[in-house]
């Protein structure tokens, strides 16, 4: 009787072990951003304490660890905003994971050379295979199909203070939408590299590198957005964060206003 006891109990142990599991909650990736990610001009954009964060890199590669722990099939069997959560988050871990191997560094670009593209350098195991960041971006999260949300590229922080910024918390299943959101009105409010001047609309290059992604009639990741099948009509919905002028807005919400394109800044977005 005893053996059976302790049969069961081991079983309950291991269930409960089980279903446990991965922390959807990201809370050590949010410990590691509150405390070393900067947000200024009222969080429109972020700078990265990495002199402090070097200091904790094994708690950042302990947190990657988790990530690289779960295989192909468990991530299969997550919901969607729970897998989206997960790509984005390695993303932005994986890629200050990069420069604080290189540590210090002025910019990105400077990492690796013609025959070692710091985007397709395979430094990371990521759901049981050698993974790289342009596979986590461009192959996973952009995957036609996959998730069809545009707002992703508002997520993905590419070290760089040309990029919209890295958000001082991880992404997490329960508020994605709304942190997605957040994240678009932050970046596309930043007049620095998105307004409405001149007559046109002058924008990020993000908008010309991927401005397949805003004419693919995309619907968010939920399905519940209207699809966007322009970067007209897309910016139209945005015409109250890239300009105060009511004439500019309206110019704006007419989707006939001119786009051009602005530099795009690969300093590396590290605090002082």
């Amino acid at each position: 009787m005893k053996q059976v006891f302790a049969l069961i109990a081991g079983a309950l142990l291991s269930f409960a072990a089980s279903a446990q599991g991965f922390d959807h909650s990201h809370a050590a990736f949010t410990a590691l951003l509150k405390k070393h990610v900067v947000v200024i001009d009222g969080g429109k954009s972020s700078k990265v304490k990495y002199v402090e964060l070097k200091k904790e890199q094994p708690q950042l590669k302990a947190y990657l660890d988790s990530l690289s722990k779960v295989s192909a099939a468990e991530f299969n069997g997550w919901s969607k905003p729970q897998r989206m959560a997960f790509l984005i988050n390695a993303y932005n871990g994986y890629t200050l994971e990069l420069i604080l191997q290189n540590y210090p560094v002025k910019s990105i670009k400077d990492i690796g050379g013609v025959f070692d593209n710091r985007w397709k350098r395979k430094f990371f195991k990521l759901l049981g295979e050698d993974s790289f960041l342009d596979k986590v971006e461009h192959e996973t999260l952009r995957k036609p199909g996959a998730y069809n949300e545009v707002r992703v590229h508002y997520a993905v922080n590419c070290a760089s203070i040309g990029c919209p910024a890295l958000r001082e918390e991880a992404f997490t299943a329960d508020k994605l939408g709304a942190q997605l959101e957040e994240q678009a009105v932050r970046f596309l409010s930043d007049r620095s590299r998105n307004r409405f001047a001149n007559g046109k609309l002058e924008v990020s290059n993000i908008f010309n590198w991927f401005k397949e992604d805003w004419a693919a009639g995309y619907t968010g990741f939920d399905g519940k957005t209207a699809p966007i099948k322009s970067r007209e009509e897309y910016f139209a919905r945005y015409a109250k964060q890239l300009s105060d002028s009511a004439a500019d807005q309206a110019a704006i919400a007419s989707g006939k206003a001119s786009i051009s394109h602005l530099d795009y800044d690969w300093n590396l977005n590290g605090a002082n």
